[in-house]
């Protein structure tokens, strides 16, 4: 059943340990760094919750026949996908694409292992069942999950088990009746403060040697011994809504997980100690392709603001019709269309598996992964571009509005034809929160780095390719030519 904001709110009062400017964060409902995000969701939930949207967003639970939401959707076929995406994109344009780990991300993770649980049976045929039964325990109850999956950055040269400490990386380091006891440390826990899960295992290669930290886990962020050690919050320092208009409702905020003799019960457990499991549950299952596929819908909403606030800001200034904004435009809604136009074909060329679960099409999926890294900041520099100096001329905050000679300067001397001084005042600063402040900047980290290293995900891309096609076109046009000149094709179509 989908559930409201106030019961999303109330989740949160769990006794979890954030930690932030030296402080315990005992109220993240009410903190100042966190306070937006939080009301961003629930609002979120409450929207999702909405008589009004139950058919576009949600569809009956296969156990309890209620209302959930439809990221937790095992998809069947590509009409699945379509209507997955349709209640994606709207969930996204919520926070205008740019919350990356909302409740509807993880879902696609859960949905892709639950639709392949053979892979984890591989382990134990109770991994399989636990997968399966806490993947319908979020879904039946609209829980919000993230995961936190790579290591800290204290020696990359050498594996998790070759550490200084080799509890240093987040490992198993005994069992107790009923479950395991993990410690160490996982990094880039993006919204792990506010969720009600965090699914801790890894992305990244393990070798022998490194079963400790071969694991898939679930742990509730108030569980004893969790500490999560936030990043500095940008909502803390927006001096209003006006001002900081996106850092002030969207700010997710990242954190260092820390496990102190954590207990994780076994039913919480899906992967343990399997160094083949661990890796095969990412590429052998489709919750990779799940949810990449919801980030490029919420990236291709994301693309959808910037385009239109360029669009906007070259009209407010009297250049749209400068050539060269012309280019600039063209560039920037190019690489829009092309990341939606990759979703669609995701949806267009999915394989439907031997267990009848329909996997997005692989090859649209890793194209976006490869290239955003390159694009992204290519777009933030051209809304730059556009915007000009205008970013650098706006007043200090939106008191000045309330001074009578800063308010008199202002209207006169900030403002353009159809857009008096608060209105443009308003739009640029909306762009400087896009392109140019700290929550902007960690928003251009978060896309270079969201699949992982660039290098690492072309390769990606080289492998899922499907050369075979694309060499048997250079097979025929070799055949179709020798020294005497054009030959017949004998295959032609």
């Amino acid at each position: 059943m989908t559930r409201t904001g106030a019961e999303y709110r109330a989740g949160l009062a769990d006794g979890r340990q954030v930690f932030l400017d030296g402080e315990v964060v005992t109220d993240l409902a009410s903190h100042p760094a966190t306070r937006g995000v939080v009301a961003s969701v629930s609002a979120h939930y409450d929207h999702v919750a909405d008589p009004a949207h139950r058919a576009e967003l949600t569809y009956p639970s296969p156990t309890t026949g209620q209302p959930v939401n439809l990221s937790h959707l095992i998809p069947r076929g590509e009409d699945d996908l379509r209507r997955r995406r349709v209640a994606l994109r709207h969930q996204a344009e919520l926070s205008y694409g740019l919350i990356g780990r909302g409740p509807e991300h993880m879902a696609g993770f859960l949905a892709g292992w639950a639709g392949r649980s053979d892979v984890f049976a591989a382990g134990g045929a109770e991994y399989a069942r636990n997968i399966v039964d806490f993947y319908e325990h979020v879904r039946d109850n609209d829980l919000y999950c993230t995961y936190a999956i790579v290591p800290p950055q204290i020696d990359r040269g050498r594996p998790p088990s070759g550490q200084s400490d080799p509890r240093l990386y987040a490992g198993v380091v005994g069992e107790r009746d009923g479950g395991i006891v993990v410690s160490g440390a996982q990094m880039l826990g993006t919204a792990s403060a506010i969720c009600d899960y965090i699914v801790l295992t890894s992305i990244v290669p393990l070798g022998p040697g490194d079963e400790d930290h071969a694991l898939s886990v679930a742990v509730p962020p108030g569980a004893p011994g969790v500490r999560i050690h936030s990043r500095r919050g940008y909502a803390a320092a927006a001096s209003s809504v006006f001002d900081y208009p996106l850092s002030s409702r969207f700010d997710e905020t990242d954190a260092l997980i820390v496990l102190d003799e954590v207990f994780v019960p076994w039913e919480r457990v899906f992967v343990y100690r399997d160094l083949d499991v661990v890796s095969r549950q990412w590429n052998h299952t489709p919750a990779h392709l799940l949810g990449n596929n919801q980030a490029q819908i919420r990236l291709a909403t994301k693309l959808d603001l910037m385009a239109g606030v360029a669009e906007r800001v070259t009209r407010m200034n009297n250049t749209a019709d400068v050539p060269s904004v012309r280019v600039a435009l063209g560039e920037i809604t190019s690489y829009a269309a092309m990341v939606a136009g990759l979703v669609y074909g995701q949806e267009q060329n999915c394989e439907i598996d031997d267990h009848g679960v329909a996997w997005p099409g692989r090859a649209e999926c890793f194209a976006t992964l490869a290239l955003q890294s390159d694009f992204y900041p290519r777009l933030v520099h051209l809304l730059r571009e556009l915007c000009g100096g205008g970013l650098i001329q706006l007043p200090s905050s939106a008191r000045d509005f309330a001074h009578p000679q800063t308010a008199a300067d202002l209207a006169r001397f900030v403002q353009s034809p159809g857009f008096p001084s608060q209105e443009r005042v308003r739009l640029l600063k909306l762009a400087w929160d896009l392109v140019g402040s700290e929550f902007a900047g960690r928003h251009t980290q978060y896309e270079l780095f969201y699949a992982g290293a660039p290098h690492v995900v072309r390769a990606r891309m080289a492998q899922v390719y499907d050369f075979e096609r694309a060499g048997a076109l250079v097979d025929r046009a070799l055949a179709g030519y020798g020294l005497t000149g054009p030959e017949p094709a004998a295959d032609a179509p």
